[in-house]
Formats: structure tokens, C-alpha cells, sequence
């Protein structure tokens, strides 16, 4: 399945822990149903093995395992959740396909052409593309979610550094020009995107070119503040996917039927359902053969289901990971950046540093994910081979030098109660925010809750409980100030550039982490130097070092994601770089 281009968050199920099996480092020791053997991961197959023609008029369930209610934000320029951007796939169609590299290429609904020299990109529509209410897919819906987002009443969190290197957009944004200048329509399928910089974003999926288009007509009368609420987003959305939203139960399914205008192949199946299970009921619908797909399986408990009849793995590591933030500022919303606060809890990195240290990633990765998770040392993903630093040493448990670290930064216990006060000898108590995800996330929580207080810090809770997840992140973006530090995780999509995450002007940057330096390397990243390999290996390699060394993010753990497929299904694939769209092969050779 062609991964969505997005930057999204992971909301992560099935997270079970004991104090016990992560108290310790001995590998062979297992708790919850883990496994002492290692999984093979690189024996994971990626596309089903039922080869056998599709039957007419089939019909498939796909069961999303989750904890969380997707908020049903169907537009790829507003949605924020990852879950959203699941539930919206089969309709939602990227532009474009892409290599092994994750870069953008010809076919499928555009084509693109760029030039480097004079910093543009074409980018021409299939000509039999249409939308799903028929009307035909336009220059003009190429333009117009870029007029949204650089509308200065947008509400979404896409106006950024990447944004801002279209030329004109700014002006358009600050109320100066009616029109974007660097964007050129050439007829009513081809537009010229102009950029004041040929950045190396601009080549890969979910960069600098918007992978996607809006259908402008749905959009006749509202005003973009409304957008996002509006009905084209959330009850009606119009597509140019294989298939189109038929049904929305907010918070619970979608149902989808075939696009008839679809300008590819014809979808094999009548109908598609996706549907929520809650994680504890996962493996009892597998055993009942409830549901074709199951996307989200908790690793945890992955001895419980992987030998299931009638089912078969597809697996592959995510570009994702799991990490813990710290709050460092606020987002300032007349200035649209990100601004340091110096007297914040947790600004000295030392302490920071520390609560990396004090924490066995190792071990909640191997006993509690059965190797379906492992230690994650840096902000860069794996996926990204060229660019991953994976000599970084990263945050390896140490639990004397994060005692250390804390002695000589002047955390000090006073008081003789155990808990390290202050520097200023006064009461530290950290709030620390973390998503709920039921017992399992219960677990996970309390285990680091444990470790910290190990070296000699007083964590607790914020709110005391922990939090439902779409609130959880209302709080981090409004920047609850009953949370000093958080654990969350990020999809990184398809562009390995780290501006719109941690930019000085990235309202996804929740930590609110600003520095000279760390713009500078960032800026380095979007430079045309970056073009060239071996210079965007030494850019990447000196931002890892450095976010490593300033901890305001510390990564925890990366992850496979396995997906339980039916024996009945065909023509299902993961693979990222494919050259057509997944869900018009998909289908099941059996009634039942």
C-alpha cells in the first residue's frame, strides 16, 4: 500500500510492559507472552501470495487495531493524525509514484518534470483524470491548496519554511499580491511552480511539491477559517482515487465504493470497509476471521496472533519512530515561529540528557515487541539509508551518568527523601504527558515513571492520568503548561528533511526547540548543496550529532509494522515504491 506523503502523528497501540522485564537487561528473560527467540524480520513478505484472479462483485473488511477515534479530517492540507490519513486512502490518491529513494516519478495521476537551473518544477495532469463526481481534475485544483495554506486565515499547520520557498507565496500570505507570482498556470492541465530555492525536498514525495490537489469547485463559498469543519472535509469528500467515501461513522468506519471516473484501472472489489477495533479485542476477531486486513496489530502480543490459520504476514520497518520531547517554549502566533523560553523547566540539556539515559529502550524494544521494535539512536529513520547515522551513539541506558550528569549540573538531593531537588534546592516535580492506549500504555508509562525516579527525579503524570490521544496533542500544539516533557511518535513520509518538524517556523516542532545553529543546519538541508550525496550525507550526519547532543528530542524506538492479511485476498501490496495503485489490484478470490 503506497504510503500517504504525509507528516503525520503515530498513535502507537498495543503498548505492554512490565516493570520487570525492563528493570533488567537480560535479553532471555520474558514477560507478556515474549517470545526468547528473536523474529526474522527480514523474511517478511511484502505482497500476497494468492495469485488467483479476483472475483466479480467482492467485498473486503479492513479492521484498523486502535485505541484512538480518528477525527475524520479527510484533506491532506488540514489532517494532522496519521489514522485520518489511513482512513482516507483508498479514495485519496497521491499525484505522483515514487523510486526506491523515495523521490517523485512519472506516472499515475501527474507527471513532473523539474529543472534545476532555473529552480522550477512542471507538473502536467493526466488528461483522463477526473474527480469523483465527475467534474475533471484541473490546473486550477493544483493551485488552489497552496492559496489555502498560504491564506493568512488557514488553520492548519502546513505554512512553513517549505512553503515559503515558492516565490510570491509570502506576499500572497501578507496580504500584498491576489495571486501566487511563482505559480504559473500554463493551461488547464499544466502548471510551473517557481522557487526561490532549488532544495532537495523539492524532489522527494511529500517535499516541496504538494503531492496532492483540492477540488476547488467543492470549495465555492467557503471561507478557508471554515474549511476545516466544512462538509467537503469531513462528511463529503471529493477524490480522484480508485474508490470514493461512500459512508462515514465519525469515529469509527468508512465504507467505499468503486469511482466510476476513476481514470486508472477499474477497482476489483464492490465494496471496501474500514472499520475501528479496540487492541483488546484484536486477537479474538483474527481468531473469528471477522475482518480480511488487520492494519495495526500490537506487537506486544504478537506470539498470540502471528500463528493464526488462514492468514498470512506482510511486514516491513515504518518510517517512523517513537520518542520522548521536552518543553522548551511557545509558539508565537503573531510572529509565526517558535520561540525559546530560557527559564523553562526542563532548558538545561543536562537534565534532559540524563532522562535519556536513565531509560533501557533496548529492552522494551526486545522483551516487550518480540523484535518488532528496536532501539532507536536517531531523528533520521533508517529508511533513509544515504543520510541515517547509524554510528550515532544515541541514548544507550546508563544509569550512572545520568546520575552523573545530574550531580554536576546541580540537581541535588537536599532534603535526603531520595528526589533530587532543583538548582535552586526547591522541589522538582516534572509533568510528564503520555497517550493513552490502555493497560499496555498504563504499563509503559509507570515503567518510565520508575526509571526516572531510579537516578532521582519526581515524574508524575501530567493531568494525573494518562491522556485520550487527540487531546493529548491539542495540548502539545496549544502548549498546556502542565506538560514539561511528553512521549509521541512521528510519521516521517516521504521527504527525510527535518525543517518541518523541528523549523524555527514549524508549528509541528511541539518541543518549541530554537537555536542558530540548529537553523543553520536545517537551512543547510534545503540548500543546493544537499543535492549532492555525499555533502547531504555530512549536512544530515551533523544535524543527527547535534540533536543528539542538545536532547530536546530524544528518540526511543523504531518499529515494523505487520499486517495479518487473509488467505482469500489478492493483489495487496506494502511496498513504497510501487508504479500503480495498490487498491485497484486489491481484491479476494473467494465469497467468504
Amino acid at each position: 500500500m503506497k504510503k500517504k506523503a504525509l507528516l503525520g502523528l503515530v498513535t502507537v497501540a498495543g503498548l505492554s510492559l512490565t516493570l520487570a522485564a525492563c528493570g533488567n537487561g537480560d535479553s532471555k528473560d520474558s514477560s507478556n507472552g515474549s517470545s526468547d527467540k528473536a523474529t526474522d524480520t527480514a523474511n517478511f513478505k511484502v505482497k500476497t501470495s494468492n495469485d488467483k484472479e479476483a472475483m466479480k462483485d467482492g467485498t473486503l473488511e479492513i479492521a484498523e487495531v486502535t485505541d484512538t477515534a480518528f477525527t475524520g479530517i479527510f484533506s491532506d492540507a488540514f489532517s494532522e493524525m496519521a489514522l485520518d490519513s489511513t482512513y482516507f486512502a483508498p479514495a485519496n490518491e497521491p499525484l505522483f509514484y515514487y523510486d526506491k529513494d523515495l523521490k517523485i516519478k512519472d506516472g499515475g495521476a501527474a507527471k513532473i518534470k523539474f529543472d534545476e537551473d532555473a529552480k522550477t518544477a512542471t507538473i502536467t495532469l493526466n488528461d483522463k483524470l477526473k474527480w469523483s463526481d465527475g467534474k475533471d481534475v484541473t490546473a486550477d485544483d493544483l493551485i488552489f491548496p497552496y492559496e489555502v495554506i498560504a491564506n493568512k486565515d488557514y488553520t492548519g499547520v502546513r505554512y512553513d519554511s517549505t512553503m515559503k520557498n515558492v516565490v510570491g507565496i509570502e506576499d500572497y500570505h501578507d496580504g500584498k499580491s491576489d495571486s501566487i507570482s511563482g505559480i504559473k498556470k500554463v493551461n488547464d492541465k499544466e502548471i510551473v511552480i517557481s522557487y526561490k530555492e532549488f532544495s532537495p525536498s523539492i524532489l522527494q514525495g511529500g517535499g516541496g511539491v504538494l503531492s496532492y490537489a483540492m477540488p476547488k469547485h467543492a470549495f465555492d463559498g467557503i471561507a478557508v477559517k471554515d474549511m476545516a469543519a466544512s462538509d467537503p472535509v469531513r462528511k463529503n469528500p471529493i477524490t480522484f482515487g480508485p474508490y470514493y467515501i461512500s459512508k462515514i461513522t465519525t469515529g469509527e468506519s468508512v465504507e467505499f465504493l468503486p469511482n466510476e471516473y476513476y481514470y486508472g484501472d477499474k477497482p476489483k472489489l464492490s465494496k471496501l470497509t474500514m472499520k475501528s477495533i479496540p487492541t483488546s479485542s484484536a486477537v479474538a476477531s483474527m481468531k473469528s476471521k471477522e475482518f480480511d486486513i488487520y492494519d495495526g496489530m500490537p506487537n506486544s502480543e504478537y506470539t498470540s496472533w502471528k500463528d493464526l490459520d488462514g492468514y498470512e504476514l506482510l511486514g516491513q520497518q515504518e518510517l517512523a519512530y517513537n520518542y520522548i520531547g521536552f518543553k522548551l517554549g511557545k509558539w508565537d502566533a503573531d510572529k509565526g515561529e517558535n520561540v525559546m523560553d530560557p527559564n523553562a523547566k526542563m532548558a538545561d540539556k543536562s537534565l534532559r540528557q540524563a532522562i535519556g539515559y536513565a531509560v533501557d529502550n533496548a529492552a522494551i524494544a526486545e522483551k516487550l515487541y518480540n523484535g518488532l521494535q528496536t532501539e532507536a539512536n536517531s531523528l533520521v529513520v533508517p529508511g533513509f539509508a544515504s543520510l541515517y547515522d547509524k554510528d550515532l551513539a544515541g541514548y544507550k541506558q546508563d544509569v550512572d551518568k545520568a546520575k552523573k550528569l545530574l550531580d554536576d549540573a546541580g540537581y541535588k538531593d537536599v532534603d535526603g527523601d531520595g528526589l533530587r531537588e532543583d538548582k535552586d534546592g526547591k522541589k522538582l516535580t516534572i509533568n510528564f504527558a503520555f497517550r493513552d492506549g490502555g493497560t499496555t500504555a498504563k504499563s509503559l508509562s509507570e515503567y518510565y515513571i520508575q526509571a526516572w525516579k531510579e537516578v532521582g527525579l519526581n515524574v508524575e503524570l501530567a493531568t494525573g492520568r494518562l491522556i485520550e490521544v487527540n487531546s493529548f496533542y491539542d495540548k502539545l500544539q496549544a502548549d498546556d503548561p502542565g506538560i514539561d516533557m511528553y512521549q509521541a511518535g512521528w510519521s516521517t513520509g516521504y521527504d527525510p528533511n527535518q525543517a518541518g518538524l523541528y523549523g524555527k517556523d514549524a508549528q509541528f516542532n511541539f518541543t518549541r526547540f530554537v537555536s542558530d545553529e540548529n537553523t543553520k543546519l536545517l537551512d543547510e538541508m534545503s540548500s543546493k548543496d544537499a543535492l549532492d550525496t555525499d555533502k547531504a550525507a555530512k549536512i544530515y550526519k551533523d544535524w543527527q550529532e547535534y540533536a543528539n547532543e542538545e536532547a530536546f528530542v530524544i528518540p526511543t524506538t523504531y518499529s515494523y509494522l505487520v499486517t495479518p492479511v487473509s488467505e482469500r485476498v489478492t493483489g495487496y501490496d506494502i511496498t513504497r515504491d510501487l508504479d500503480y495503485n495498490t487498491y485497484t489490484t486489491l481484491g479476494v478470490t473467494e465469497a467468504k
